[in-house]
C-alpha cells in the first residue's frame, strides 16, 4: 500500500479513537496535565482542532485546483484559545472529521498528483508530505492526551511503524529540523530493527541497516518512534529498551528533545 494511503487510513483510525477518548473526559481531566509539559489536555485538543481547521484550507484548495485563501492563523488560534474546554473538544470533533473526510474523498490519481501550498514552506509539497505532517502531529499529540493520565501509554503498532517510514522518507526534514546532533561529541551510527540512524552534522534515518554501526538500539518501533519525537522520557520508557555502543539512551534523549 502506498504511503499516502496508509497515512489517510491512519488519520481516520486515529480520529475515531481520539474522538472516543476526548468526548468521555470530564472537565477536571481536560484542564489537567497532558504529557506535553506546557499544555493541559484541553490545550492539546485545541491545538489539534485548530490545526485541522488550518490544514483543511490549503488541502481543499489543492484538491479543487484553486489558490488557498489568505490565512490568518493567529486569528484561528486566538478563537480556539478563547473557547471553553468542552467547546474545544466539540470543535476538534467537527473540524478533524471535516479534514479526514476531505482526504478520504480524494481518488488515487489525485493522491498521486495533488500538491499542497502549506504557506510555510518554500514550495508546494506532495500530498503525502502534507498529510504526513498532519499524521505526525495527530499521532504524537494523541499520545500526549492519553499519557498525561497513563504514563505507560503507547502508540499503536501501525502508526508507530508508519511514523518511522515517513521519517526515513518524505518527512526526513522533520528529524533534520527537530534533532540536535551537536549534543553528541562524536558521530554515531545506530542500528535498530533493520534501520539505521546517523547522527553527525545532521540527523538522518535510513530504512536499511547500517554496514558499520557504532551503537545498537534495542526497542520496538513504538518506542523508537517516541524516542525520535522526544517522548521517551524515563517515566515513559519500557523496561526492554536498551542502547549499547558509543552513545547512551540519555544521549539520544538530548539529541531528540521533542516538538
Amino acid at each position: 500500500m502506498r504511503l499516502v494511503d496508509r497515512v489517510i487510513l491512519s488519520l481516520r483510525d486515529q480520529h475515531d479513537r481520539l474522538v472516543e477518548v476526548v468526548t468521555a473526559l470530564d472537565e477536571e481531566v481536560l484542564i489537567g496535565p497532558s504529557a506535553a509539559s506546557e499544555w493541559r489536555v484541553c490545550d492539546v485538543v485545541s491545538h489539534l482542532g485548530s490545526g485541522a481547521e488550518i490544514s483543511l484550507r490549503p488541502i481543499a484548495a489543492a484538491a479543487g485546483g484553486t489558490t488557498p485563501p489568505q490565512a490568518d492563523n493567529q486569528a484561528v488560534w486566538d478563537r480556539w484559545n478563547a473557547m471553553t474546554p468542552a467547546e474545544q473538544v466539540a470543535g476538534f470533533v467537527e473540524h478533524d472529521e471535516r479534514l479526514v473526510t476531505t482526504l478520504e474523498a480524494l481518488g488515487d490519481a489525485e493522491r498521486d498528483t495533488v500538491t499542497v501550498d502549506l504557506g510555510f514552506l518554500p514550495a508546494p509539497v506532495p500530498l503525502v508530505v502534507a498529510t504526513g505532517l498532519r499524521f505526525n502531529e495527530v499521532t504524537l499529540h494523541a499520545w500526549d492526551v492519553v499519557a498525561g493520565q497513563s504514563p505507560q501509554a503507547t502508540i499503536d503498532p501501525e502508526p508507530a511503524a508508519l511514523a518511522l517510514d515517513l521519517y526515513a522518507g518524505p518527512l526526513q526534514s522533520v528529524l533534520g529540523w527537530a534533532g540536535q546532533p551537536d549534543q553528541l561529541a562524536d558521530t554515531a551510527v545506530i542500528a535498530f530493527a533493520g534501520r539505521g540512524l546517523s547522527i553527525g552534522e545532521s540527523v538522518v534515518l535510513d530504512d536499511e541497516a547500517p554496514l558499520a554501526p557504532t551503537a545498537t538500539l534495542t526497542a520496538s518501533d513504538e518506542a523508537a518512534a517516541r524516542l525520535l519525537a522526544g517522548r521517551l522520557g524515563p517515566e515513559h520508557t519500557p523496561d526492554d529498551v536498551q542502547v549499547t555502543g558509543n552513545v547512551t539512551l540519555d544521549d539520544l534523549r538530548r539529541v531528540f528533545p521533542g516538538f
